[in-house]
């Protein structure tokens, strides 16, 4: 074999070693990021996930609002990611605990009752305004002593959260909450949730509980793509006002 014929070969040899290397990192580097993402949502491939949201009032029978039916096709997304399946419950049809299957609640408390009851159980520092009367405090969000109301069409905060059920089992699945104060603001949140969960394991860890207040800016231009981060409240939003007890806040399961 002459010597520049040896050169190819090697060459060649090279090449197919260093594409085959390239081809395990990639994949490992894919299947790790997929085991983090199904990690965070507790999605395993083949587990099942709960999707809740409130029925449309302006309909008959069971329908969804429009931009509920737009969240709910966020979330489809991360869910076939995982390889996992949903099931579509409306908030008065889910008498079950949580913990068993990852649960996104989506909705107001006034239109939600389970995210509301989610809100009392799990997010006892929050408060929001439910009151159907027209006014300047109707949806407002109360939260780390701070108030912040709609402006419709111009400024809509949503609740983003991530509730592990601090349960032992160590199966245990996370409830994500979208309460925002209209139906575009829930499909932001979602929107972000799906965007940014990299960024948010890389903030909160893959396992923890997080609460995000979020302001969706000028609706009525952008719709649900320009969202801002207000702040974290995860601390307020989890400690309980003064005077309720550890059994007024713990959750019947």
């Amino acid at each position: 074999m002459s010597d520049d014929v040896r050169d190819l070969v090697l060459t060649l040899a090279g090449l197919v070693i260093g594409g085959l290397l390239g081809w395990a990192v990639r994949g490992y580097l894919w299947r790790r990021r997929l085991h983090r993402r199904q990690r965070f949502f507790g999605l395993p491939k083949d587990s099942e996930c709960l999707l809740v949201v409130p029925r449309d009032p302006g309909a008959r029978g069971w329908s969804l609002a429009r931009h509920d039916a737009f969240a709910l096709l966020e979330l489809a997304a991360v869910i076939k990611e995982c390889g996992a399946h949903a099931e579509v419950l409306a908030h008065d049809t889910a008498w079950q605990g949580f913990g068993a299957r990852t649960e996104f609640c989506i909705g107001g408390p006034a239109a939600n009752y389970r995210l509301a009851a989610h809100l009392h159980s799990m997010l006892p520092g929050v408060e929001i305004n439910t009151d159907p009367d027209q006014g300047p405090d109707q949806g407002a969000i109360t939260v780390a002593g701070e108030t912040y109301r709609l402006e419709k069409g111009a400024v809509e905060y949503v609740l983003l959260a991530r509730l592990a059920s601090g349960r032992d089992s160590g199966n245990d699945r996370p409830v994500f909450l979208a309460s925002g104060q209209r139906g575009i603001a829930n499909q932001a949140a979602t929107r972000y949730l799906a965007r940014h969960h990299v960024r948010l394991v890389r903030k909160h860890g893959l396992d923890s509980t997080f609460c995000l207040l979020l302001r969706v800016v000028n609706s009525q231009a952008y719709g649900s793509d320009v969202v801002e981060l207000v702040a974290d409240v995860t601390k307020a939003a989890t400690t309980p006002p003064k005077g309720l007890s550890q059994r007024d806040r713990s959750p019947a399961t």
